[in-house]
């Protein structure tokens, strides 16, 4: 073989090696988004000109397997880049060669979890070669989709063990060494002792593994791994089943549907339109620029369901728009990592996506009841920065503005403004449900993008999907995990223990709310907040609904109590976000949001214990 084909030969084998869950994830997200949204077409359209057409359960079915599927390569690429939600408060304290060891620790037993999970997963593949079992829908046989287990595990673990290899180059043999020895010394208790108590086990490496930096959802998965071998309290076998059954669900598959919206929307020139809208109708106000941002910001978390994403799209374009035009740099990035908060509180929301898939309560209640909360805050930061920038002189651009104007900016952005439309419109008007009306504003989005914006070509479709599923996966696999660590915690009856622990010290509605809000508090200053709603929901729910709080308003008060988690430091994921996009000093922009916090607090503190407040437009339920 010649030199040049020997080149060849290498360069395709590299391209596949980087591309190769980029082609999985790509034709996967957009075939789910078809499926569904043409599920919604077939069911209202079709049926309507031919009879006997029956129903397309088939696309449900073949969409939940390909988006187990596409979430678990996802999570191959994650580990490539490093992508994840972990705690990073020691890590950053660290020297750098600690924090390099720190990876190696990490990566080891980040290891140890996927290659169980692959190995009981392949044994889940021959006990169906052994028993054959088929779909509802499709007649395929279980085999094809329970393959992602021994597949996407094993190619987690190609992944790992390739990002250790390149650590230990930064690190050198004697530092990978040490961190070897010491990740092995985090998991001899586990084969030392003969028995461990289940919680002191489960908490006990849980919060020993957050503290090192593993991501969360490996340290959920570890720690309930770590309690199977030393109390037994399941078979290990159970973790590969529930790995694929936890995530097996047509609910949860809005996420990455709304994730998917609002990337391709951002992608496809959406954020210049609601930006121009928003200015024409508060742009000439003291402070306007800076209001013009906190009504994007509602725009557009609308849209997106996500407050990181909604301070990176809009805090590209205002922050260094505000910084020009003479405003303070850390009062411009921390008025805007504060307007993102409004997206996770205005639908759609993935934090209530996720709360309603672990409480058990309707996702649409949840959208409509976020609207209130949303618009309050909005409305408490606006005012917020008119005062300020009155107080300084810091005025709007003065142009002219009228009728006209704002007719043309609304005509320029209707095509945006349609979303929410589309999405709270389908859902309240009985027509889709949310995963549907996600699938169909995802889909909407990519055509807008494409075909009417004309912003978005095929290379830009490509990343966005890819954005998309990355994005989602951290979520799906956080979800996967917490399932694990939440039965451990129910055989152990730890919801039932702290309930009676805390209805024993006091039956206050007024003193447990207060104390439950304290303790959220505090968890958002560490913890983000998807990672905190499927870790705290089972515990905290039952002590709510003791003192008679509805689960849908215990929902509201625990997304909008996180929500300012997004801004808390030193974990203030907007916070980090508006720090890269304005070149500041995370501690001076964190100083500068202390008011703004103050302020949210108040917001919640009325949605709180005044329940009819986000409650009225739901009838107050």
């Amino acid at each position: 073989m010649s030199t040049t084909a020997v080149a060849e030969k290498k360069g395709a084998l590299h391209w596949l090696d980087r591309n190769f869950e980029n082609i999985f994830m790509v034709s996967g997200l957009l075939s789910i988004i078809l499926f569904i949204s043409w599920q919604v077409i077939y069911r209202y359209i079709i049926t309507k000109f031919i009879d006997r057409a029956g129903a397309a359960v088939w696309t449900e079915e073949l969409s939940r397997y390909i988006f187990i599927w596409i979430s678990y390569m996802a999570v191959s690429v994650a580990i490539r880049k490093r992508s994840s939600i972990r705690v990073d408060m020691l890590y950053d304290r660290l020297p750098p060669r600690l924090q390099n060891i720190s990876w190696i620790v990490a990566e080891s037993l980040f290891l140890c979890l996927t290659a169980v999970i692959a190995w009981f997963g392949w044994g889940q593949i021959e006990r169906l070669l052994q028993f054959p079992q088929y779909t509802t829908a499709l007649n395929m046989p279980y085999l094809v989709p329970y393959l992602i287990l021994p597949l996407g595990f094993g190619l987690m673990c190609l992944r790992l063990l390739q990002s250790l290899g390149k650590q230990a180059k930064v690190c050198g043999l004697g530092d990978t060494l040490v961190g070897l020895c010491m990740a092995a010394l985090i998991v001899s208790p586990c084969f030392i002792f003969d028995y461990i108590e289940p919680l002191k086990a489960l908490f006990g490496y849980f919060v020993l593994l957050c503290l090192i930096g593993v991501p969360i959802a490996i340290a959920l998965g570890l720690s309930t791994l770590a309690t199977i071998i030393a109390a037994d309290t399941l078979p290990i076998e159970y973790m590969a089943q529930v790995a694929f059954t936890s995530i097996d669900s047509f609910p949860i598959m809005a996420i990455p549907f709304f994730i998917a919206a609002g990337v391709f929307m951002g992608a496809g020139g959406l954020s210049h339109r609601l930006l121009s809208l928003a200015d024409e109708i508060v742009g000439g106000l003291y402070g306007g620029i800076g209001l013009t941002a906190i009504v994007t910001c509602m725009f557009f978390g609308a849209i997106s369901g996500s407050g990181p994403a909604t301070v990176a799209a809009i805090g590209a374009l205002t922050i260094p728009a505000m910084i020009e035009r003479g405003y303070d740099k850390y009062f411009s990035a921390a008025l805007v990592a504060a307007a993102g908060t409004v997206g996770v509180m205005i639908p759609p929301s993935n934090p209530f996506v996720v709360y309603g898939i672990s409480a058990q309560v309707s996702i649409g209640d949840l959208f409509i009841s976020g609207i209130i909360p949303g618009i309050m805050t909005g409305l408490v930061l606006m005012g917020y920065c008119y005062f300020y920038s009155r107080k300084r002189g810091w005025r709007g651009e003065q142009k002219t503005r009228t009728a006209r104007t704002m007719g043309r900016a609304f005509w320029d952005a209707k095509w945006a403004l349609m979303v929410p439309v589309i999405v709270l419109g389908g859902i309240y008007g009985g027509i889709m449900t949310p995963t549907e009306a996600a699938a169909i504003a995802a889909l909407y989005g990519l055509l807008v993008g494409v075909f009417i914006y004309s912003e978005m070509d095929a290379r830009v479709v490509i990343e966005s999907c890819i954005e998309s599923c990355e994005t989602s996966a951290i979520i799906i696999v956080l979800m996967a995990m917490a399932t694990l660590f939440g039965n451990i915690m129910t055989i152990e009856d730890v919801p039932g223990t702290v309930a009676r622990a805390i209805l024993s010290f006091t039956e206050s509605k007024f003193a447990v709310l207060l104390l439950i809000n304290v303790l959220l508090l505090i968890v958002g200053t560490f913890m983000e907040a998807l990672a905190a709603i499927v870790i705290l929901t089972p515990i905290l729910l039952p002590v709510v609904t003791g003192v008679g709080v509805s689960p849908l308003h215990f929902g509201v008060i625990m997304v909008v109590n996180l929500a300012i988690g997004f801004v808390t430091p030193p974990v203030g994921v907007n916070l980090f976000v508006a720090s890269g996009v304005a070149k500041a000093k995370l501690e001076k922009i964190a100083g500068m949001v202390m008011p703004i916090i103050g302020l949210m607090l108040m917001v919640l503190l009325i949605c709180t214990y005044f329940p009819q407040v986000p409650l009225c437009l739901v009838g107050g339920k």
